[in-house]
């Protein structure tokens, strides 16, 4: 729970380092695009941590992988139907292979797949909202 509070805390200060770096200059709507894209990174987030727990426990429950990716997945749709930004757009695709390939692996049998490559796509999205 700590690192989830941690998550939010640094979260919320990514949303006040980008409204002070959006200034003047541009619109609320794309101050609240930017707004929108934390908050969605960050439900990402938790839902890649579920994923990993998922993983692990993949032989109590193996639906539960399957959940984590379709909440990652709907969290990807989110961001991608309110942003026109290119990096943002790039770093969905890069998340939603990621997340293909963990689902292909559960579905070829795969019961321990490799979850880093989602991880580190979430990082860079929450890297490129943040921006």
């Amino acid at each position: 729970m700590a690192a989830r509070h941690r998550r939010t805390t640094a979260a919320a200060f990514a949303v006040v380092a980008v409204l002070a770096a959006a200034g003047a200059s541009t619109g609320c709507d794309a101050v609240g695009k930017a707004i929108d894209c934390v908050q969605t990174a960050d439900a990402i987030a938790d839902s890649v941590t579920d994923l990993q727990q998922a993983v692990e426990n993949a032989a109590n429950d193996p639906t539960q992988a399957d959940a984590s990716l379709n909440s990652i997945e709907n969290d990807l749709d989110k961001i991608g139907d309110k942003t026109d930004d290119v990096d943002v757009n790039k770093a969905v695709d890069h998340l939603r292979k990621a997340v293909a390939n963990v689902r292909d692996a559960i579905k070829n049998g795969d019961k321990t797949p490799d979850v880093g490559p989602v991880t580190d796509a979430a990082g860079e999205l929450t890297k490129v909202c943040t921006s």
